[in-house]
């Protein structure tokens, strides 16, 4: 199964709105030689994939644990990239935030600390 694939299955084609929520340490950027919170080399597979899906109409959350100048260096790091989010750290439409859960909504979740149900 490729990755298309993999999208098309776990997010479902029928969604009006197609929403991904994605890490950025260690999925769109390498650790650092030097350790948290500086950042590494960017992982160019995982970004031109959320290009890609941007691109297809998918609106894009960061999602990270970073906060302050660590969430401010990787947002500058993506932009660096040309890569560019709805949302940083919230859900895209506000009428999600009404639902007083932290969880971020999304129609996928790309990390790299995930375990995929389907394959177990």
């Amino acid at each position: 199964m490729t990755v298309r694939d993999y999208i098309d299955k776990v997010s479902g084609k029928s969604k009006k709105i197609r929403i991904v929520a994605v890490d950025f340490d260690r999925t769109l950027f390498d650790e650092s030689i030097e350790g948290y919170p500086h950042i590494g080399l960017p992982i160019h597979s995982t970004i031109e994939l959320v290009k890609e899906l941007q691109r297809e109409g998918w609106k894009t959350i960061l999602w990270t644990c970073r906060n302050g100048k660590e969430l401010e260096d990787a947002i500058s790091a993506c932009n660096k990239e040309d890569l560019y989010f709805d949302a940083i750290n919230d859900n895209i439409d506000s009428e999600d935030n009404k639902r007083l859960s932290r969880k971020i909504y999304a129609s996928l979740y790309i990390d790299d600390k995930a375990i995929n149900v389907l394959d177990i």
